[in-house]
């Protein structure tokens, strides 16, 4: 029992509504503009799970071979770092889900085509193919690139812009127009500024081994980052809703405003370890603008 809730601890499963929620969002835009299959939505998601897991698991081994992980983590303690869990171990665990995620998008690209031969269904299968890439490159490898400050451009392209953008064609076949590029912005702003977060509570532990924008940035210049991050991301999914047909129900999401306020809130008045719990609950406050945000011309059409 205590080795399975090691994995469970690694597996990081509160991260999830994260990227669960661009992808969702994708998808109820895409239910809201055309008819969408049951199967093809949820093996979406269930590509999105697996490749979030595979990057949580990545990150872990990554930190830890790096030595960025030690006991001063001001973070969580996982299962690797905590010497639960085996480096053996870990890199077959991380083996098996990047057999999960491919054999989930593959699935995904068949129910959705009928076939995965084709050129659509072979860019989007390279799509996958880098989103896996991406997932273990960011700590893990010579050079990775979440060690050079480039981790928040991974974020904002893969969290934001292929979560939402991908998730909507895949269901739809077709990228109507290009204002889909403003909510997968701001879902991207969203998932950079979750990163922000915790490469803030981070700084002092990160320093001798990695470089991050809050490095870059200083304390206090990174939570003014954060604050621009929140209100680009609401700006970004309002315009969207202007430029669709006027409508009270397509401002649904603005019931989590209060969440983000909180949010913010939190981030300027803490610092170093008191900042974690600004972490699930910017992931949370983001799922659930995602979904209301989706839900909003969902319902719209009834």
């Amino acid at each position: 029992m205590n080795k399975f809730n090691s994995y469970l601890k690694s597996l990081r499963l509160r991260t999830l509504p994260l990227s669960t929620g661009g992808v969702l969002l994708g998808i109820l835009l895409a239910v809201a503009d055309y008819r969408v299959g049951f199967w093809t939505a949820v093996l979406t998601v269930l590509t999105t799970v697996c490749l979030q897991i595979l990057s949580n698991l990545s990150n872990e081994l990554g930190d830890v071979l790096h030595g960025t992980d030690t006991e001063d983590r001001k973070g969580p303690q996982y299962g690797l770092n905590s010497g639960e869990i085996t480096i053996g171990r870990m890199k077959f665990l991380i083996g098996i889900f990047v057999v999960l995620s491919m054999g989930f998008g593959l699935a995904m690209v068949w129910v959705s085509w009928g076939s995965v031969f084709g050129l659509t269904q072979l860019l989007v299968l390279m799509l996958g193919a880098a989103a896996i890439i991406a997932a273990m490159r960011y700590t893990l490898g010579r050079s990775p690139y979440g060690y050079r400050g480039l981790g928040d451009l991974y974020v904002f392209l893969f969290f934001g812009l292929v979560a939402v953008l991908g998730a909507y064609f895949v269901c739809a076949h077709t990228i109507p127009s290009w204002r889909l590029l403003l909510p997968g912005a701001a879902v991207g702003c969203f998932g950079v500024g979750v990163l922000n977060v915790n490469n803030i509570r981070d700084m002092e532990t990160d320093a001798p081994n990695r470089v991050t924008v809050a490095i870059r940035l200083g304390e206090r210049r990174a939570k003014i980052y954060q604050t621009v991050l929140i209100v680009l991301g609401w700006v970004l999914m309002t315009l969207y809703c202007l430029m669709r047909i006027p409508d009270p129900w397509h401002y649904l999401y603005v019931l989590t405003l209060p969440l983000y306020a909180v949010h913010l809130r939190g981030v300027w008045s803490r610092t170093g370890r008191d900042l974690d719990p600004m972490l699930p609950l910017l992931v949370m406050s983001t799922f659930l603008f995602c979904l209301l945000g989706g839900l909003g011309f969902v319902i719209y059409l009834f």
